[in-house]
């Protein structure tokens, strides 16, 4: 029987599913919005919103437990330092799982999981590798 199972296994070990939730919610944290598949962003969600739960409530003992669910120090900066003051006056609800179509190579159902209220500026910052120019790296 399957009663009190409540997660998605994502066809993947926990270690595997443990990774995925932590490298998703720093890109989610650092983006404010990312496109994902519709399980993995339901399964997401809980796991983001009680990590900024943590912030908002502060201390280090908090700020510990969230060290060791996130594990990336700048991300946890600005979960403590913004988004705990961003989403101070709200209960809940931190996230919006928006459906997206369909991937065409697989046909799997995408969604947009974005922060409410999110900073419009935070989408694609330090993404990818950064350009640079030959004529200003041989001058420098």
């Amino acid at each position: 029987m399957r009663h009190g199972i409540s997660q998605r296994k994502l066809s993947r070990k926990s270690g595997h599913r443990k990774a995925l939730f932590r490298n998703m919610s720093a890109a989610l944290i650092k983006h404010e919005q990312i496109v994902t598949t519709l399980p993995k962003a339901k399964e997401l969600r809980p796991y983001v919103e009680k990590l900024i739960t943590l912030a908002k409530r502060g201390g280090l003992s908090n700020r510990r437990l969230a060290m060791g669910r996130l594990q990336d120090e700048t991300q946890l900066k600005k979960l403590f330092d913004e988004l705990a003051d961003r989403y101070s006056d709200r209960d809940g609800g931190y996230t919006r799982i928006v459906k997206a179509g369909y991937r065409a190579s697989d046909s799997a159902q995408l969604a947009v999981i974005e922060l409410v209220d999110r900073d419009e500026d935070a989408k694609g910052q330090d993404s990818g590798p950064v350009m640079v120019d030959e004529d200003d790296f041989a001058e420098a």
